[in-house]
């Protein structure tokens, strides 16, 4: 085992609280999290708001968004109450998943992710 820190960015649909898009890596950086985000929304299916915390990871997120026609909303900090589905889906994967499962690779967090 090595014990490594796995990130897992989950992309929710607001309108039926559901999965769009869910990617893991063990190096989160701005870039891939914008890299990210145009996987999960195609152009022609662009949503109209992103919310998201005011994490270094969302920093190259604006120029993205602004082209894919998305506007951002920046939660406060500390107010997990702004984005009540997201903080929902945390802590139900990491009860009903992660509490129960060894992860031994970005590729296990994946599939776990996707069941």
């Amino acid at each position: 085992m090595t014990f490594r820190l796995v990130f897992v960015l989950v992309l929710l649909a607001h309108d039926r609280r559901r999965i769009r898009h869910v990617a893991v890596t063990a190096h989160p950086t701005a870039a891939w999290t914008a890299h990210q985000v145009r996987e999960g929304f195609p152009w022609d299916e662009a949503p109209r708001y992103l919310i998201h915390d005011r994490d270094h990871a969302f920093d190259a997120l604006a120029a993205t968004a602004k082209a894919m026609g998305i506007e951002e909303r920046l939660t406060a900090p500390h107010a997990l109450w702004q984005n009540p589905f997201a903080e929902r889906f945390v802590g139900s994967a990491r009860r009903e998943c992660f509490d129960h499962v060894i992860v031994f690779s970005e590729a296990g967090a994946r599939k776990l992710m996707t069941l």
